[in-house]
């Protein structure tokens, strides 16, 4: 399929078949899904028997039931160059018989007419019949029976020579049209040739095998050497190394990953052995997984692209009338020369396909979509990508969004006479053999500080309070404030050292002598913001979108970092207290929520646009709108960015298109240009929106998104 037009003439004859319903055709996946009743008597083969009687290429897929990789290797399969594809040939035949037809009007004038004849009537059978394929499946006015009545016209009133250059012109530009359109769906094509094809399997016994990829499955072993890309999500279980991992997220600097990391199918390991266990199928890995929801993404349609298909099923026609009134109304009207108006009036037949206008919404849309992928950021569809540069506010979760969700060791304090090594030292020998996130922060930073960690023994723990263990003959505990006051005596000055903290937003533990009622020192935490967090809420006011943090965390902590990157904030909120301030918010403006947890889902859904980070949890990434996979929150600034440049490039084309059209309908009436002409206007418009289109490509290349868009108009927004 050359251009969403394609689409439509397809749904449509499908739709004449009895039994078939629920079509849906991707046109940039090249994907059709349709159900067929049990009980209708139209089987597979009737319908790839109309696909092909319309002149679409079809292949039935029976091989995703039982090898769920077939998706993948099918994308993989290298297309044809343009010049092995029927439309190619077929270009350069023409070419060449046209090439004949010159020379031979050259020396023998008087058969001009025939040569030139000869020439229409052999490029244009293969239109013909798909026109008439079309007419009898239901879509009388395409282009293929638009540009037929024209060429056919001409001829008919000695245009022999300009009749053959419609055709070959019109040939032309159905073949940039079919390279144009192969270029706007390379994009996930690339996608999916980031699996490799191998993979070296470990059996029990340590022995080494190449296998296929695609036949890995879960809790398989595999051995991932220097230079090898990752054949599947999974698990380090021995090794480290530097992992790129810039082809499936986009960030360039290579990640250290260690035993117990998990990596994704398709990273490049760099510099380590590996040995990874697997966690995923092909079918159910990250690539397949992002394939899948951009193959839905540009298989939803957006707002604006269902508009312009209703306008063009009334255009279409609107044009053609006007076409028959030219050729009528002047030679009976005023005595024109009928000649020279039916010449006029068939001119009109062309520029009356509105394939440039109907490609101009999905061209950019499917642009707009495979340079977020390439950027990190996945999009679930046309209508979403629309919307999200509409939005006049975001409303943020802290934990895990505007924050790494991994509290950090801040502060660390002694009392008394131990000094801060010391300290340190002792409550992550209590600390270690708990799990919670605090005690690991703890245990890492004193890890990190190359602080020797003394043996803890009989460890145990109160809920929700303290953590107790036998270090160096006596007993400590590591516990609440709360808990320190009960258990110990604290003094004025150390209860105030713990204010003060607690007013910076921090998490305290206190390390205590339990023997001694005495504390000896203060471990200060807090889950800091993001390194982009600042500049992403900076940017985002710049643009005209307010951005609020809105958390179930407490006040005094969420108002600490809300200061700190100069936001709003609404704190020690539940899953319903987000709705319901979510839903006073969108009585004012369009807003975006973007979070990571369970507990967001509900918002996430709730919002205008839910957009989810990428290491948040898979109910958050299916009920959102949006996923950023690299997890930053400038690309919350990238995605608004893109969506306004993705609009702006639809309004290009659409103004584009019609305003070409229109144009060239006015100097085709008062006689200024021809039959090739026109056709130039139809072809010549539809390549251009296209490659328009493809300019959002650079998007996945682009500095930050505001040198996107004019600054002082983005800066002139209102502020909602």
């Amino acid at each position: 399929m050359d251009c969403a037009s394609c689409v439509g003439k397809i749904e449509t004859a499908l739709g004449r078949l009895p039994g078939v319903s629920d079509i849906h055709l991707n046109f940039a996946a090249e994907k059709l899904n349709l159900r067929l009743a049990s009980d209708s008597a139209v089987q597979a083969t009737d319908i790839a028997r109309t696909i092909e009687s319309l002149g679409f290429g079809v292949s039935i897929d029976t091989s995703s039931k039982t090898r769920p990789n077939a998706d993948i290797e099918k994308l993989t399969h290298a297309a044809p160059r343009w010049w092995q594809t029927r439309k190619g040939r077929h270009v350069i035949g023409l070419g060449a018989l046209m090439g004949v037809a010159y020379a031979i009007s050259l020396f023998f004038p008087a058969y001009e007419l025939w040569v030139f004849a000869v020439a229409v009537i052999i490029g244009i059978l293969p239109f013909t019949r798909k026109a008439w394929a079309l007419a009898r499946s239901g879509s009388p006015f395409s282009i293929e029976a638009l540009m037929s009545v024209a060429a056919l016209g001409a001829l008919i009133i000695g245009e022999a020579e300009e009749a053959a250059a419609v055709v070959f012109l019109f040939s032309v530009g159905e073949l940039l049209e079919s390279v144009a359109a192969g270029r706007a769906r390379a994009g996930i094509k690339a996608l999916a040739s980031l699996v490799p094809k191998t993979a070296r399997l470990l059996d029990a016994q340590g022995t080494q095998r190449e296998v296929s990829a695609a036949t890995l499955r879960v809790d398989d072993l595999v051995l991932v050497r220097p230079g090898d890309h990752v054949p599947a999500d999974g698990l380090i279980i021995h090794g480290t190394s530097s992992l790129d991992e810039s082809p499936l997220t986009g960030e360039s600097i290579p990640r250290t990953k260690v035993s117990g990391d998990n990596v994704f199918a398709g990273s490049i390991n760099i510099d380590g052995v590996l040995r990874i266990r697997v966690e995923k199928t092909i079918a159910d890995n990250t690539i397949s997984r992002i394939i899948h929801l951009v193959e839905e993404a540009q298989a939803a349609k957006a707002p604006t692209a269902r508009f312009i298909e209703q306008f063009s099923r009334y255009y279409t026609p609107a044009v053609m009338a006007i076409a028959a009134l030219i050729m009528i109304v002047p030679p009976l009207a005023i005595g024109g020369d009928w000649q020279t108006w039916l010449y006029r009036g068939l001119a009109l037949l062309l520029i009356a396909c509105p394939c440039a206008l109907v490609l101009s919404t999905p061209a950019a849309i499917a642009s707009g979509l495979a340079a977020g992928t390439r950027r990190g950021i996945l999009v679930k569809g046309g209508n979403a990508l629309e919307l999200i540069g509409q939005i006049g506010a975001v409303a943020f979760d802290k934990t895990g969004t505007l924050t790494e969700g991994k509290p950090r060791v801040t502060n660390v304090i002694a009392l008394g006479q131990k000094r801060e090594e010391e300290v340190l030292a002792l409550c992550a020998s209590v600390e270690s053999g708990s799990s919670h996130p605090l005690a690991k922060a703890i245990v890492s930073h004193a890890e990190a500080a190359q602080v020797l960690i003394p043996i803890a023994s009989n460890a145990s723990a109160t809920a929700g309070k303290a953590v107790h263990a036998q270090v160096e003959g006596h007993r400590l505990t590591v516990g609440s404030p709360i808990y320190a006051v009960q258990a110990a005596t604290l003094s004025p000055e150390q209860l105030a050292h713990i204010e003060a903290l607690q007013l910076e937003g921090k998490t305290v533990s206190v390390l205590l002598d339990e023997q001694r009622r005495v504390a000896l020192g203060l471990v200060a935490l807090r889950d800091e913001p993001r390194p982009d967090a600042h500049e992403a809420v900076a940017t985002l006011k710049a643009m005209g979108v307010r951005p609020i943090m809105l958390t179930g965390d407490n006040r005094r902590s969420a108002q600490v970092i809300a200061d700190k990157l100069g936001m709003e904030c609404v704190a020690e909120l539940l899953p319903q207290d987000k709705l319901r301030l979510i839903n006073k918010i969108k009585d004012d403006t369009k807003v975006a929520m973007v979070g990571d947890g369970i507990n967001d889902a509900p918002a996430l859904a709730t919002a205008d646009i839910g957009i989810a980070m990428g290491g948040g949890t898979d109910v958050a990434i299916e009920t959102a709108d949006a996923a950023l996979l690299k997890n930053r929150v400038m690309d919350v600034v990238h995605l608004v960015a893109l969506s306004r440049a993705t609009m702006a490039n639809i309004h290009q084309n659409v103004v584009f298109s019609l305003g070409l059209k229109g144009l060239f309908l006015i100097t085709t009436i008062l006689g200024f240009t021809g039959l090739w002409v026109a056709v130039l206007a139809d072809t010549g418009a539809t390549a251009l929106v296209t490659l328009n289109a493809l300019r959002l490509h650079a998007y996945a290349r682009a500095t930050p998104a505001p040198t996107w868009t004019n600054r002082s108009r983005l800066a002139a927004t209102p502020h909602h």
